[in-house]
């Protein structure tokens, strides 16, 4: 039997906060687990990153920071609507911040994803586009079909459409990666600001 909205909206939330009450790395972290994270079962976009770093952990939002900055401008938003849980899931590959190594942040950890992704994607039905930020996410979820490196999946992004994009990080550390690989600001960010604009007229509509 198919779920009814307000079921799927209840056992969404309490999904949200078993993840938010989740301990299972606490013995591997280097500060007490807070995982990061928001969703809503209308959501129609929802951004797969890698994991949160220092910044969003002791604020607890979801891309709290430069990344985050730049990615809203990747995608053409303000904050109101990229922190519209209504509109946009906000879901790492870790949900934790997993501290850091000798280059920056460390990988997410691998337990987060295969103990609570499946069951996060099951109740939320109305995703229409995913973002996938990073090696991480697409080694997950384009195990058959991604390239070789990050910028050949990326460059590859067409292939991957409707149902995903694939999208570098957008940290300030990525800076290079950017003037080397121009053809990323002039072909698949034009798309990805209509698509999200779509995405958002249909949203509205939908709630009028």
């Amino acid at each position: 039997m198919a779920r009814s909205d307000h079921q799927t909206s209840l056992e969404l939330a309490e999904l949200l906060g078993k993840i938010r009450q989740c301990r299972e790395c606490a013995a591997v972290l280097p500060s007490q687990p807070r995982p990061v994270l928001a969703a809503g079962t209308s959501a129609k976009v929802m951004i797969i990153g890698q994991a949160p770093g220092r910044r969003v952990h002791d604020s607890g939002i979801p891309w709290d920071d430069p990344s985050g900055n730049r990615l809203r401008k990747w995608l053409g938003v303000d904050s109101r609507t990229f922190y519209d849980e209504s509109f946009i899931a906000l879901v790492p590959m870790g949900f934790c911040y997993p501290g850091t190594g000798n280059s920056g942040d460390l990988p997410p950890r691998p337990e987060c994803a295969p103990l609570w992704h499946g069951r996060l994607l099951e109740l939320l039905p109305n995703v229409r586009l995913t973002l996938l930020v990073g090696k991480y996410s697409q080694h997950r979820y384009l195990p058959n079909n991604r390239k070789n490196t990050l910028t050949e999946t990326v460059a590859a992004w067409t292939e991957f459409r409707p149902k995903y994009i694939p999208l570098p990080h957008p940290s300030p550390r990525n800076n290079i990666w950017m003037k080397a690989n121009p053809w990323f600001e002039d072909s698949v960010l034009p798309y990805l600001k209509r698509r999200i604009k779509r995405l958002l007229n249909d949203h509205n509509s939908a709630r009028q």
